[in-house]
């Protein structure tokens, strides 16, 4: 009886091929493959620097812009913190031009006067009467406004007398009033001095204005 030839028996299965996983891990040579958390974390950085970045350009900015709006603000609103060049001594005449009999006489203030954002040099502020007392350098100053509403008041030489147009206010050549009054007070009396400047003797007063309409003879800011 001849030989029945046998199947050649199967052969095992390669591992290496049935794992391709672990034939990669386990090759030599080889850099290990990254994970997904790995990955994620370094795209994340990135948009983080980005936002800060971003944002410190706009605060760098808007501090840029706010410094030069600040300053042009100070120097549009400036001259209306300035004064109208009121409460200083200002020279109003020389000693000469006033005779020395005890006759009032009216002058202008003039001054350097701010009012919001003109300027006017020289120009009139207020008046003032002036009074050298007969036989002597001294002189007297009034503010010319009177104490009751604010209106100017006039000298009348034929009476020896300030008379207000407006209320009939009546006071004496020295300013005090003649009553009965409306004005609540007497003429507002002014420091005055007489000042040598060189062979000339000017007369400086120091012009301020105060509240009308009260007994207090209080400074007007």
């Amino acid at each position: 009886m001849d030989d029945i030839p046998l199947a050649p028996a199967p052969s095992k299965p390669n591992s290496s091929k049935s794992n391709p996983s672990k034939s990669q891990s386990s090759a030599p040579g080889t850099a290990p493959l990254k994970g997904k958390s790995g990955d994620t974390a370094a795209t994340g950085s990135e948009p983080r620097r980005g936002f800060v970045g971003k944002m410190l350009a706009v605060i760098i900015g808007t501090v840029a812009t706010l410094v030069p709006v600040g300053a042009g603000l100070a120097v549009l609103l400036d001259p209306l913190r300035r004064k109208s060049g009121t409460g200083s001594a200002r020279r109003i005449t020389t000693l000469d031009s006033i005779p020395d009999d005890g006759v009032p006489r009216q002058f202008p203030v003039l001054a350097d006067r701010q009012d919001a954002w003109n300027r006017f040099p020289n120009s009139p502020i207020g008046s003032v009467y002036l009074r050298r007392l007969p036989g002597t350098d001294k002189v007297e100053a009034f503010n010319a406004t009177c104490p009751h509403a604010g209106c100017f008041v006039a000298f009348k030489p034929d009476r020896n007398q300030y008379q207000c147009p407006c209320h009939t206010s009546v006071f004496q050549v020295d300013g005090k009033r003649v009553m009965p009054c409306v004005s609540p007070r007497d003429l507002d009396s002014l420091a005055c001095e007489v000042r040598s400047e060189g062979a000339d003797r000017e007369i400086y007063v120091d012009f301020v204005n105060f509240y009308s309409g009260i007994a207090e003879k209080k400074l007007r800011a």
